[in-house]
């Protein structure tokens, strides 16, 4: 058959050079007239379809899904399942290339990265397309497991052992860790344990263990990967995590050997914030945090892991600077918080400052004063710049006590405009940094028993995703302005913002956009599978903005050329923004935003 037959295009460019000269081979063309039906609901089809000329409908009844023209593929639920969900007819005149059943099945089990274009749903698709993305990466960080990582070994001892034998043991098996054992529960022990529990605390060398170790182990499986383990150690603050094979622990990950291994690494960044005594100290661990992205990106760690990282080494920062700043009255009664998407854990690139304060009470306001300022300043000089809407310490609309914030919700909901819903969205997505989380706790439950009751309310907040539309076509084909495309305002804040109203509706106080999905998935609001679609999607957009970010060196929305990127990306960035679009439209459902 036809050498014409584009190759190139996905998912047959995932073919084999081999595969696609037996493609060629099998080849046929097909030719349809206006009105004729190609496959119909329910039917299976004995051919995969590939449009050459003319405009093919999928239909879901009367309704029409989507265009489909040259170059694209139809149906896979037919070939896969033996069933097709929608039906497939012929607008116009129209040729298409036929690739025999039995071929696209051999092909889908023979070629893993074909099969992946085939899966049912855009979460398996975009997960496999991850996979692909790993074992090609040249960064060892993705590829190399836990377990391929030297690790120390198990060596348990009971919790009634002395000192002295915690010693000798360590001496002999040539580690500086034990693992002790106290009936169900597992703990840890270190050398430098030891010596403080001697020499600073003056216990005797025939003292039981038990009081000197820690049972609040960590610990990864040896099949996760070494991004994982860091995850872990940043996030806790350990210095080790012990590795396990299902239920059995089988080695100790020590964080001198992880960062041996490691080009970069966050354990470091984290353990010179802690140790700051200064704000000149707290400058050189921000300047790392913003080298850290870019050392983590180009070792092909997911923007979603990232953010994680980063959102955490930056909570740190701030924490310790409110610590160098405050004076102590004020961070005993008042809770420091992060909202936007440092609120989330969402934030890679360093934008500007999203924070607050809340008050339990009023204090001096010369001394509140001061702090709002230096605070402010101090973020500034390490790289934080102000936020354009003053969502800030500095600004005494943020930096109040929780008695006003209360009655501001109100107002919020009674007397609604565009800044209190921005406000609510902010707020909503508050996470504590330093102080009292339970001011927070408090006040968030009081906006939540503001607003989930009220339906109007809550429809005309969750309009807000109407505010910019999704590049996708009918023909499924990316709409560009000026060749390229914002991903944020087109992808990830209908997500973000329709994941947020649904959680607000339903009172959850989870912040992060995943967390809050795997809810609602739980609260019966979303199907399971389109869930998965959902943050795979998010996670897809997110990565791609976070590539565009870093070559244009900027933390602001920056947008992507789709001429930039692969052919496989942008069958993928087309299968995402399908995704929001439908969410959108189960939004628009939901709370009857056509009355707005």
């Amino acid at each position: 058959m036809p050498k014409a037959f584009d190759a190139s295009n996905p998912p047959f460019d995932r073919l084999t050079p081999r595969e696609i000269d037996t493609l060629r081979e099998a080849l046929d063309i097909g030719y349809y007239r206006p009105g004729d039906i190609l496959v119909s609901a329910g039917a299976a089809a004995e051919s995969l379809f590939v449009v050459i000329k003319g405009t093919i409908e999928e239909r879901e009844g009367d309704e029409l899904i989507a265009l489909l023209g040259p170059n694209d593929s139809f149906d896979s639920r037919a070939i896969v399942q033996g069933a097709s969900a929608h039906a497939f007819v012929a607008r116009e005149e129209t040729l298409v290339y036929l690739v025999p059943k039995e071929l696209t099945l051999r092909f889908i089990r023979d070629n893993s990265r074909f099969g992946s274009f085939f899966y049912l749903d855009i979460s398996r698709k975009l997960e496999a397309a991850a996979r692909d993305e790993d074992e090609r990466s040249a960064g060892s960080l993705m590829r190399t497991r836990v377990g391929d990582l030297f690790l120390h070994p198990a060596e348990f001892i009971d919790v009634s052992d002395t000192i002295e034998t915690a010693g000798r043991r360590m001496r002999d098996v040539n580690s500086n860790t034990l693992l002790v054992r106290d009936g169900e529960k597992t703990g840890i022990v270190t050398g430098m344990n030891l010596s403080k529990a001697v020499v600073l605390h003056h216990m005797p060398i025939n003292a039981p263990i038990g009081p000197v170790a820690h049972f609040d182990v960590v610990s990864v499986d040896e099949g996760d990967f070494v991004f994982q383990a860091l995850l872990e150690m940043t996030k806790s603050n350990k210095r080790r995590v012990v590795v396990r094979r299902g239920e059995q622990f089988i080695g100790i990950l020590e964080d001198i050997d992880l960062l041996g291994f490691l080009a970069g690494n966050t354990q470091v960044i984290a353990g010179r914030i802690d140790r700051a005594k200064s704000k000149a100290d707290l400058v050189i661990a921000a300047r790392e945090i913003a080298e850290q992205i870019r050392i983590l990106r180009r070792q092909d760690v997911r923007a979603g892991v990232i953010a994680e990282i980063v959102s955490d080494l930056n909570r740190r920062l701030i924490s310790k600077t409110f610590a160098l700043i405050a004076p102590p009255d004020l961070r005993k009664r008042s809770c420091l918080i992060v909202m936007g998407s440092e609120g989330r854990s969402e934030q890679t690139v360093r934008t500007d400052q999203d924070n607050g304060l809340i008050l339990a009470e009023p204090v001096d306001q010369a001394m509140l004063q001061g702090f709002r300022a230096d605070f402010t300043a101090a973020l500034e000089e390490f790289g934080f710049p102000p936020c354009p809407g003053d969502v800030m310490v500095r600004n005494p609309f943020w930096s109040r006590t929780i008695d006003e914030y209360v009655a501001d919700f109100h107002r919020w909901v009674a007397a609604p405009d565009q800044n209190a819903a921005m406000n609510v969205a902010i707020f909503y997505d508050a996470a504590p940094v330093s102080g009292r989380a339970d001011l927070l706790r408090k006040a968030k439950a009081a906006l939540i028993e503001s607003v989930r009751s009220e339906r109007v309310y809550l429809a005309r907040f969750a309009n807000a995703i109407e505010a910019f539309e999704t590049p996708i076509g009918l023909f499924n084909n990316l709409i560009a302005v000026e060749g390229a495309l914002d991903l944020k305002k087109g992808g990830i804040f209908p997500i973000v913002h329709g994941v947020r109203s649904l959680a607000l509706e339903h009172g959850l106080t989870e912040t992060s956009t995943d967390d809050r999905i795997r809810r609602l998935v739980e609260l019966n609001v979303l199907r399971e599978s389109f869930a998965r679609d959902l943050i795979e999607s998010f996670h897809f957009l997110t990565g791609l903005r976070l590539d565009s970010q870093l070559a244009e060196q900027t933390g602001q929305g920056a947008l992507v050329k789709p001429a930039a990127l692969t052919s496989a990306e942008r069958d993928l960035l087309r299968d995402a923004f399908k995704v929001v679009k439908q969410f959108r439209d189960f939004l628009r459902r939901h709370f009857n935003l056509g009355m707005f």
